[in-house]
């Protein structure tokens, strides 16, 4: 029988660095929170006309696709860290280096349909492996970029870097 997440992760569920993305989170719910902002993403990215998809805000700032893959990238990682976890894996696991991946992703080789359709595919994987998570599962507890962290902060780490980075994108992409 699988259960959902009934609380929020409190400090020392995870490294003082993603607290920030844990608190612009206020729901119980986070599997239900991260459907609704799947949902409002989409909506989002795809009133975004083609041409803001190339633009920085600002020199040596990322592009605008190159954000949105980022946040793509953080959340394969973070949900990976969570399933190794979650499934015992007391193994600990590396950090990763955003500034290295953005430049690889390429963004300026892709489509922003294709950037919306992947976000999708990995949001609807991040959901599933979520919601099948048992009790023990979301109360463990591993080791990510020399930090302590609960699976359950994994998810909310996810949902708050999504927010961090939409408010980004609103304010200097935007000016919204």
């Amino acid at each position: 029988m699988t259960t959902l997440l009934e609380h929020k992760p409190k400090p020392g569920d995870y490294a003082p660095f993603y607290a920030n993305y844990v608190a612009a989170v206020e729901t119980d719910d986070i599997v239900g929170y991260l459907a609704a902002q799947k949902a409002a993403m989409i909506d989002f990215l795809k009133e975004i006309v083609w041409e803001k998809w190339e633009l920085a805000y600002a020199p040596k700032k990322w592009t605008l696709a190159e954000v949105v893959l980022h946040m793509i990238d953080g959340e394969r990682v973070f949900a990976y860290r969570a399933l190794r976890i979650a499934r015992g894996d007391t193994t600990p696991l590396a950090g990763f280096e955003q500034d290295d991946y953005v430049p690889n992703s390429e963004a300026a080789t892709r489509t922003p349909a294709s950037i919306v359709d992947e976000f999708i595919a990995v949001r609807d994987a991040s959901i599933h492996l979520f919601k099948n998570f048992t009790d023990t599962m979301w109360e463990r507890r591993g080791v990510a970029s020399n930090a302590e962290v609960a699976v359950a902060a994994l998810a909310y780490i996810i949902a708050g870097h999504t927010e961090h980075h939409l408010k980004i994108l609103r304010e200097r992409y935007l000016g919204h």
